[in-house]
């Protein structure tokens, strides 16, 4: 499976004077964390893997946690985002140390990787300070986190994002509801594997699921779509008010 696409278009990363919330540890992981601190409601957004930092990233949180949701980003890296000008160590050998294991298409916890373990982690913060209901959106790399979460009752909805190495076996064993939203032009979840999907779905009537695929765009758009391109722009924003109309629905 090509992994360049996935690579292309990198965001801005900065950690200075980004967003309106703040960097704070939960769960042992540093985080970006948004919104009212008495909610009790929260949205886990899981980054690609240029990480927490991104600047769009962070704006769609405060985007979401002005919505009245508790918003948290955690810092899955651990500092160690994917890096596109270090030719030293191309994105095959990033992963090795972010996720080889975690992408592995076995459906067993123990093959799943550092990324689910922590995203329980997060999630069992987050119930303990009071949360009373969890949705969760993953981009690309985070949607496989987000998928996995999704076949039990870690979260009570669920959001992937041009999606990464989810799997036609992934969706049978969803739970929670879940929205799938992908890129017409995009080589890691194309549109005929997203159609498998919806087909998925449409047979388990016990789980409310949706697959959109937005024309015109490519694999990453939401959170790395240009500032200049208004088409994207404002493809992205429909995307995110899809995300938002989810979680409005299911988080109760």
């Amino acid at each position: 499976m090509s992994e360049t696409q996935c690579c292309e278009n990198p965001p801005t990363l900065s950690i200075t004077s980004v967003g309106i919330g703040c960097v704070a540890e939960i769960g042992g992981l540093k985080a970006y964390i948004t919104g009212p601190p008495d909610a009790k409601l929260a949205v886990l957004l899981v980054s690609d893997v240029f990480g927490y930092e991104a600047r769009k990233l962070r704006k769609l949180a405060d985007k979401v946690a002005s919505c009245g949701f508790y918003v948290v980003v955690p810092d899955f890296f651990y500092g160690d985002p994917y890096v596109p000008d270090n030719p030293e160590r191309p994105i095959a050998v990033w992963r090795q140390s972010h996720g080889t294991k975690y992408f592995c298409h076995i459906t067993c916890h123990s093959c799943i990787g550092k990324g689910f373990e922590d995203a329980i982690r997060v999630v069992s913060a987050l119930r303990s300070e009071g949360v009373s209901a969890i949705g969760a959106a993953g981009f690309c790399w985070g949607a496989k986190v987000v998928v996995e979460l999704g076949k039990s009752d870690y979260i009570q909805a669920a959001v992937l994002l041009h999606p990464s190495r989810v799997t036609v076996e992934d969706i049978k064993e969803v739970k929670a509801p879940i929205a799938v939203l992908g890129a017409e032009y995009d080589k890691l979840s194309p549109p005929e594997l997203l159609k498998q999907f919806e087909e998925i779905l449409s047979a388990k009537p016990e789980v409310d699921g949706c697959v959109k695929i937005f024309a015109g765009v490519e694999h990453g758009w939401t959170v790395r779509y240009k500032d200049e391109d208004a088409a994207e722009v404002k493809s992205a924003e429909e995307a995110h008010k899809d995300m938002l109309d989810w979680f409005n629905k299911h988080l109760k």
